[in-house]
């Protein structure tokens, strides 16, 4: 007997049942993709690095090649001599060149370090009259062009008597970096809660040992960062250190190394063993401050 077949069971109309929302399945990245991933910042950072220390390798290079006297800088050096830096520093005189930036650049340190911060509390902690105008007038005065100034500062100096003297010179750098110093440290302070001073009150501490040990160590990054400025700015400058200075004997290191540098002809080994002569003491004072940069970020409080 011939059986009928049954019909299968109709599903009603409507939409599509939705799955559920969820992260789309992971695909597992091969080791080439990882490292290529990898790859792209690495060499992005080594191009930079080499463009930055291009200009380093070629002068320290320089300054050791036997014929950079001759044929000039040049990228691969024939050989190694210590010549060029023996004639910098016994027949340059550049030993007495580099002790007038020392003093200069130790003084400007000390004297703007000591009075951006002094300055920087008084704007940050207390009220005045004229108080923004102060600021914007020391802003005012960090925005004008240093060449606008050399004839009317080279006036002044003369008419006080401080030409041709690093005293005269420290003070005039002392100008440039009285305006960065003060503004930078103003935030660094502004940034101290008040509650900490007035914990150190509540303890028996007068103001000047609450600034020693409690507001002195959480600003001493900012007073790390305004020295290296003002530093770099005392150790590097060289028009008003060419402009003031008279006597050989007052020389800077950057003035004297201009001496280098002939009518007709340069003394390549020596410019590049001069230089190289006066990087090594910025480097020197940036390894020495950095290690404070960020010691005292807490040092402060926990006092």
């Amino acid at each position: 007997m011939a059986t009928i077949p049954t019909p299968a069971p109709k599903t009603p109309p409507g939409p599509a049942p939705k799955t559920p929302p969820g992260p789309a399945p992971k695909t597992a990245a091969g080791p080439a993709g990882g490292r290529a991933r990898r790859a792209g910042p690495a060499l992005a950072v080594a191009a930079l690095l080499a463009f930055s220390l291009f200009p380093v390798y070629w002068m320290v290079s320089s300054a050791f090649d036997p014929g950079a006297g001759t044929r000039g800088a040049s990228v691969l050096p024939s050989g190694f001599t210590l010549d060029h830096f023996r004639y910098v520093l016994d027949t340059g005189d550049f030993t007495t060149f580099l002790a007038n930036s020392a003093l200069v650049g130790a003084g400007t340190v000390l004297l703007s370090g000591l009075l951006s911060l002094f300055a920087a509390v008084a704007v940050a902690r207390f009220r005045f009259r004229m108080r923004t105008k102060v600021l914007v007038m020391i802003l005012i005065v960090q925005m004008v062009p240093l060449e606008a100034l050399v004839i009317p500062l080279f006036l002044q100096m003369s008419d006080l008597g401080m030409l041709n003297s690093l005293l005269g010179l420290t003070v005039v750098y002392l100008a440039f970096s009285l305006p960065f110093g003060i503004w930078t440290l103003r935030g660094f302070v502004a940034a101290v809660p008040r509650e900490i001073e007035e914990a150190a009150y509540l303890d028996g501490c007068g103001w000047w040992r609450m600034f020693r040990s409690v507001l002195l160590p959480l600003v001493a990054p900012g007073l790390v960062a305004t020295s290296i400025f003002a530093f770099i700015v005392a150790w590097n400058e060289f028009i008003f250190a060419f402009t003031f200075m008279q006597d050989d004997s007052k020389y800077t290191a950057a003035v004297g190394l201009h001496r280098f540098f002939g009518q007709y002809s340069t003394d390549w080994g020596a410019v590049m063993a001069g230089s190289t002569l006066i990087t090594v003491p910025v480097l020197i004072f940036f390894v020495v401050v950095q290690r404070r940069l960020a010691g005292g970020l807490a040092a402060g409080a926990i006092k």
